[in-house]
């Protein structure tokens, strides 16, 4: 465990790493290490998946939705400021499907108010913002390794932090509350069942060896889609280059024109089935959630809603050949021809 956490550490550019049982578990821990509870606001996007606000919910916290870019589909510094109140202890920045937040315009907001940052990295292993990797930026930062990442453990987290104090914390939560210098059954504080086990760290560290041939395996899949894509007026695809960063690919989705309507992008996604071409709708926006029904969003979420209703997520992994590209893409084509029949 200590040599994979060492490795995605050192990638990183953080001091310290903990592996943990999940991303979720790592967001879990990272609220709780900060010392949020319950009448604290965290502001998260309701763009992504739902654990970044079930974490701040696990801690009797409220997560607070902002509003995303239509560009990068990242939280929008330009909405933040609107929804800080006296109760507001942090945000987490996202960054969706492996594209960096706008960290210097986030961090300056956090720094004006006090705020703390988590960077929920889990979709990002290997993203830069500027010249710095993702997980450099906030007071702690995580990533996940779930089957369908960049790279995998099987199941997997790890969170990374600069942050002694905050490392030496989770450390022991993950592990029932038992410090390094404690005794086997003496636990000193309040903990979980988090662990990652060694067979998982194992093949993180084997992953880890390879992750830039990973990357760029994935990179030129995403320039494969891009190159049999570009001329067709009705999607919007997701950017390549970044002037501000490097792109960790962990899906590639595409977006319909505002022509389109969500059962346009539902029946598109059914005839994709049909033909056995996998797909996916990211994200179903969390405050529309039914678990989320008794707390509705405090602002208006107009491109979060937008977006998520024309949005499709295309068969994506590192090995996926220049043919079978070909193959979903005239499929892609020929349901969008129809579908605007409609």
């Amino acid at each position: 465990m200590e040599q994979f956490e060492e490795l995605v550490s050192r990638y990183v550019g953080q001091e310290h790493g903990i592996a943990v049982s999940s991303g979720t578990a790592g967001l879990h821990l990272c609220v709780r290490a900060l010392g949020i509870g319950p009448g604290d606001e965290v502001l998260v996007p309701s763009f992504t998946f739902i654990a970044a606000a079930n974490a701040v919910r696990y801690e009797g916290a409220v997560p607070v939705f902002v509003d995303i870019e239509s560009h990068h589909l990242n939280i929008d510094p330009d909405r933040i400021e609107a929804a800080i109140t006296p109760h507001t202890r942090a945000i987490i920045a996202v960054h969706t499907f492996g594209c960096p937040a706008d960290m210097d315009a986030i961090l300056d907001i956090a720094n004006r108010y006090h705020l703390r940052v988590i960077e929920d990295a889990c979709e990002a292993i290997g993203a830069k913002y500027r010249s710095r990797t993702v997980g450099t930026f906030g007071d702690a930062a995580v990533f996940a390794f779930y089957p369908n990442k960049q790279i995998t453990t099987g199941e997997g987290g790890l969170v990374v932090t600069r942050d002694p104090f905050l490392a030496r914390e989770i450390r022991a939560m993950r592990n029932h509350g038992r410090f390094e210098t404690d005794e086997w059954h003496q636990h000193s504080i309040l903990g979980y069942n988090y662990r990652l086990s060694d067979i998982n760290c194992a093949l993180g560290c084997a992953q880890m060896r390879r992750i830039e041939d990973i990357l760029a395996l994935r990179d030129r899949v995403a320039r494969k889609y891009e190159e049999e894509l570009r001329d067709l007026s009705s999607l919007v695809l997701p950017p390549t280059e970044l002037e501000r960063g490097r792109l960790s690919w962990f899906v590639y989705v595409v977006r319909l024109e505002s022509h389109f309507c969500m059962d346009q992008r539902d029946s598109i996604a059914h005839e994709l089935k049909q033909r056995g071409i996998g797909c996916g709708r990211y994200f179903a926006p969390i405050h529309t959630q039914p678990a989320y029904a008794g707390q509705p969003s405090r602002q208006p979420l107009p491109i979060t809603e937008f977006v998520s209703q024309r949005t499709l997520a295309l068969p994506f992994f590192s090995r996926l050949d220049d043919e079978r590209v070909c193959r979903v893409t005239e499929s892609l084509r020929a349901a969008i021809e129809a579908a605007a029949k409609q």
